[in-house]
């Protein structure tokens, strides 16, 4: 058996706001320090995962946890290891906790979330991750520091040239390990963990504590009390789902008018050629939108999010490897222009939305050819999204989505630096292994790979027949570019 206990099934499930008469922060044992630093910050109470695993966490268990995205995992791990942490120093190049997380994006929001609160405290962290300067993370780790939250594939690079030392590390957190597990990061996840302090506390947090997971839970936990808010299936309550059935030739008229819809969108595509393609043509159309995907410089995907975040640019186009480090708040529709390869795509992606008890709402666009495949990936996925028709114009896409027919006078494009062909930084930096799996699913989370909705890396909606195809149609249904393959604007002007 995995668990020591198990969550009683009266807690609210995962994404559900705090209740009246519910443990406050204070009652759980953080410091009058700390509890001040998060009411400054507007957060007076616990979520459910928070009041369940925090009190095992304070008490040195190793904990296993599992709730939707969006639940408050961040703050479950981070306040008990601050909270531990408290008082004590680290010495140069040896940090006393790890946090590991799959992507570059989530690195950084977990630092965000956290480094405010630890300031109090004098609880010092860096961000560990590729793309980012090696030189000045080795500067840090001399000075000291008592948290590193990091991607496995760059702290590996500092522990191999002697510029951390994990041997001092008492707790270490695996944050996303499904993600960690899908991208093929597990072999050196295990590599850092058997170099941490033996007999040290494990905190794993997942949305889904699969097969390879459970493999990782059963080697290096011990004893884990296991929370769990939510089946891997649940949808979140306050989540409504959709699916919009278009033909292949309309359906960049439909993304562009739910693209032009007013509030913040999140729409995701397969491959980052196709991300960058769809914000270009959306640009032509009037809609202003930023592409996120891995390769892209870290300085570039920064620059994005930040954009996103603040509302200059209202739509976002990403590939799944954005799915688990985009957390941004009030995003009311994820929009799936190309439907994710499987189930847990559907739900990492459709996390974005409905986040902490916020309503939101999820649409897949379905060409005629994929309905067996979405409709089998749904059932797996344990939704019953409603179906319907639609079309350019549509009174019910209008509905449903906010649709708005896009101006049609092109945006201006922000210029990128362009990312660098070799170095460290390349391809978006070190967040893991540099070659793909076996099998085609890329170091990026699947960008590149095979689709089973369609074949090569430049389409998940056409077969592959060499460039662009006779049809001159690339990636997500949307016409090329360039010479003959103009985007389409037939009912977008």
């Amino acid at each position: 058996m995995l668990t020591a206990t198990a969550l009683n099934s009266s807690v609210p499930s995962a994404g559900e706001a705090p209740v009246a008469g519910a443990p406050t922060f204070a009652s759980l044992g953080l410091p009058a320090a700390l509890v001040n630093a998060l009411s400054r910050r507007g957060i007076a109470e616990p979520f459910p995962i928070q009041s369940a695993t925090m009190p095992d966490a304070l008490a040195g268990r190793d904990v296993l946890g599992r709730g939707a995205t969006g639940s408050g995992k961040t703050l479950a791990f981070g306040l008990p290891i601050l909270t531990l942490l408290h008082g004590t120093q680290a010495v140069p190049n040896r940090p006393r906790a790890m946090i590991l997380v799959p992507t570059r994006e989530l690195a950084m929001q977990v630092h965000d979330a956290l480094e405010p609160l630890g300031r109090p405290l004098g609880v010092r962290m860096k961000i560990i991750v590729g793309g980012m300067s090696f030189p000045k993370q080795v500067d840090a780790l001399r000075r000291g520091v008592d948290i590193v939250v990091a991607t496995p594939g760059r702290l590996t690079d500092h522990v191999k040239q002697g510029t951390c030392d994990l041997s001092d590390v008492d707790i270490a957190v695996l944050d996303e390990a499904d993600h960690m597990a899908d991208m093929g990061f597990l072999p050196q996840v295990s590599w850092l963990l058997d170099r941490v302090r033996p007999g040290g506390q494990r905190l794993l947090f997942s949305a889904t504590l699969d097969r390879d997971v459970d493999k990782l839970v059963r080697k290096y936990l011990n004893h884990p009390v296991t929370h769990s808010l939510a089946p891997s299936t649940a949808a979140v309550t306050t989540m409504e789902h959709h699916l919009l059935q278009v033909s292949h030739e309309q359906k960049f008229d439909v993304t562009a008018e739910i693209a032009g819809r007013d509030g913040r969108t999140i729409m995701f595509v397969r491959t980052k050629h196709g991300a960058d393609r769809l914000v270009k043509q959306l640009g032509r159309v009037g809609v202003r939108a930023g592409s996120l995907h891995g390769g892209k410089t870290q300085g570039a995907r920064t620059r994005t999010l930040a954009q996103f975040r603040e509302g200059h640019v209202p739509v976002l186009v990403a590939t799944d490897v954005a799915a688990r480090g985009v957390h941004v708040d009030d995003i009311s529709l994820v929009v799936h222009v190309d439907p994710p390869a499987d189930p847990k795509s559907y739900l990492h992606r459709a996390g974005r939305t409905a986040r902490a008890g916020e309503s939101g709402i999820v649409v897949t666009l379905v060409s005629p050819h994929q309905t067996r495949e979405v409709d089998l990936l749904a059932k797996q996925a344990g939704i019953t999204p409603a179906r319907r028709r639609v079309s350019p114009g549509d009174s019910g896409l209008t509905s449903l989505t906010g649709a708005k027919t896009p101006s049609g006078i092109a945006v201006a494009e922000v210029p990128e630096a362009p990312a660098r062909s070799g170095g460290r930084s390349s391809g978006g930096g070190r967040g893991g292994p540099r070659q793909p799996r076996s099998g085609g699913a890329s170091r990026d989370g699947g960008e590149g790979g095979q689709s089973r909705f369609g074949r090569g890396s430049g389409s998940s909606s056409q077969p592959r027949t060499g460039g662009h195809g006779s049809n001159g149609r690339t990636a997500a249904g949307f016409s090329s570019s360039t010479g003959a393959g103009r985007p389409r604007r037939s009912a977008v002007r």
